[in-house]
């Protein structure tokens, strides 16, 4: 059982940057992909960024690659996302997942433990 918990949305103007957490825990947790996903209402989950934990080898969306950076603290357990450059249409709800093995992808089959999310908005 892995248990994720996201911090760090908020209201923000365009251009503007935010950094989203995602603290990880778990009896189970070590050989697992942390992912960062986000939703718009009545719009399918997309793929942002993704991390393996035990190497730290990192993926990021195409549309998302010059402005968002993934990283980790194994210290802290906690998977970070920072957003630069921010634009309205990155507003939606953020979540990060885990799935197990080091495994780097752009969809979100095979995460199975998901966060409660945190919403990001960006107005002009």
């Amino acid at each position: 059982q892995v248990h994720l918990v996201e911090s760090g949305g908020g209201l923000v103007q365009a251009g503007d940057s935010l950094r989203l957490s995602c603290v990880v825990s778990g009896p189970t947790f070590g050989d697992h992909t942390i992912g960062w996903f986000r939703q718009v209402a009545g719009k399918e989950r997309e793929f942002v960024a993704a991390i393996t934990w035990l190497s730290g080898a990192p993926a990021h969306a195409n549309s998302v690659r010059d402005r968002f950076a993934i990283s980790r603290d194994n210290a802290k357990n906690t998977v970070y996302l920072q957003m630069d450059s921010l634009r309205p249409e990155d507003t939606a709800v953020y979540y990060c997942a885990a799935r197990n093995g080091q495994v780097l992808g752009s969809t979100d089959n095979g995460y199975v433990y998901w966060g409660q999310g945190t919403q990001v908005v960006v107005t002009l």
